[in-house]
């Protein structure tokens, strides 16, 4: 754990070689992505870490000031403490603030890897008004029905993102997680709705990068991130075949082998640059 001057912020390693930098997304921690961690052994050093208001990370936004910089604060001062150039890497919100640190280029970065980001202001600003529309509909009325006092309306997002029933699917203490954080994950979206990302700005971010999204999840989801993509000079992107929103759970071995591929390219050209 990190005694940040702000609030306590979660902090985890393990393994030896490259560092990997591995963000989760909202109403979870940094024990989403073992998994993932247990597909590569030992071959990677990996330090997790958990957003704000999840697991021991300390909230630091309010109703007034969810500004997703604070977001990327928590990222960088992780990726301080690991002591060296990282590979990013971000699931879901976590992946959203991960360009947010690319983007503010205060931390060494070595590569990126977004998996899914909800980057649903780049449809509204790329005229994608139909894709963003569903993101718009799915919170409106999920936040209605929170503000109306049902305890489960977070089902509708999940739902939203990993299809039908998925919610009703997960172990007891996975949905009554996901619930006791519903007001957290509101203003994950609130973070993730007024920050403007524009083509602009995308094109800035130097990284190599590497964007992913589940070849069976929602349409608006999918745009969004091919959108991340082929706004990013030096990104390439893929599809993950059979997969949904929760990838690094239900497809964790095609995750850690994308991961694994990518980072090993940008440390051959870091090793052999001409």
């Amino acid at each position: 754990m990190i005694d940040d001057v702000q609030g306590t912020i979660d902090y985890h390693e393990e393994g030896r070689g490259p560092t990997i930098v591995l963000v989760p997304g909202s109403c979870s921690t940094g024990a989403a992505w073992r998994p993932v961690v247990a597909q590569w052994g030992n071959s990677f050093r990996c330090v997790t870490t958990s957003l704000l208001g999840y697991g021991r990370t300390a909230e630091r936004r309010t109703a007034l000031d969810a500004d997703i910089a604070h977001e990327a604060e928590v990222i960088e001062a992780v990726i301080r403490r690991a002591g060296s150039p990282v590979h990013l890497v971000g699931h879901s919100f976590g992946g959203l603030a991960a360009v947010v640190v690319a983007l503010r280029n205060l931390v060494p970065l070595l590569s990126l890897t977004v998996i899914e980001a909800p980057a649903a202001e780049l449809l509204r600003t790329t005229g994608e008004l139909q894709h963003y529309r569903a993101f718009r509909d799915m919170t409106d009325g999920y936040f209605a029905a929170f503000r109306a006092g049902r305890a489960t309306a977070i089902e509708a997002m999940v739902d939203f993102y990993g299809g039908a029933g998925c919610f009703a699917a997960w172990p007891q203490r996975v949905r009554a997680y996901a619930v006791e954080t519903t007001a957290v994950n509101i203003l994950d979206w609130a973070s993730a709705y007024g920050f403007p990302l524009t083509p602009a700005s995308l094109a800035a971010i130097a990284t190599p990068a590497l964007v992913m999204w589940g070849a069976d999840s929602h349409p608006a989801a999918q745009r969004a991130n091919l959108l991340l993509a082929q706004h990013m000079d030096k990104a390439s992107s893929a599809a993950l075949a059979g997969a949904s929103h929760f990838a690094i759970t239900t497809h964790a071995e095609a995750v850690a082998s994308a991961i694994k591929a990518h980072v090993a390219r940008v440390e051959h050209m870091s090793a052999f640059p001409f």
